[in-house]
């Protein structure tokens, strides 16, 4: 699981400095967790997310994105509560979820929304 700055995020994920159209940057799938060190709801996914980056490993990226040390990422997608949850396809759109998530849910929306209903 990697903390993304903005200039990871540019590299790795989408450059909305350069692009109006959503284009993912990466080769895998990956979700994004928006969330903040003092939120209690991010802590609670802190452990569900750490093991679902293991049991998903070459399947999807996991990546974090710390709210207060990354504003500008947080306005660019209008991140209003925390956590909130972005997955981002391989191709296609990327979908919000917000709100903290049982890792049953997160393994199903994983599934329906980044391997195209395929259960690993």
């Amino acid at each position: 699981m990697e903390h993304l700055t903005k200039q990871t995020f540019l590299e790795k994920i989408f450059d909305y400095e350069k692009n109006q159209e959503w284009k993912y940057e990466g080769s895998l799938p990956c979700l994004i967790d928006f969330y903040a060190d003092w939120c209690g709801p991010c802590k609670m996914m802190g452990p569900i997310l750490d093991e679902v980056s293991k049991e998903y490993a070459g399947k999807i990226e996991i990546y974090k994105v710390d709210t207060e040390a990354e504003p500008e990422l947080s306005a660019a997608f209008g991140i209003r509560s925390i956590p909130s949850l972005l997955f981002v396809p391989a191709k296609g759109k990327p979908q919000m979820a917000t709100g903290a998530m049982p890792k049953g849910s997160l393994v199903e929306t994983i599934n329906k929304l980044l391997l195209n209903g395929k259960v690993s």
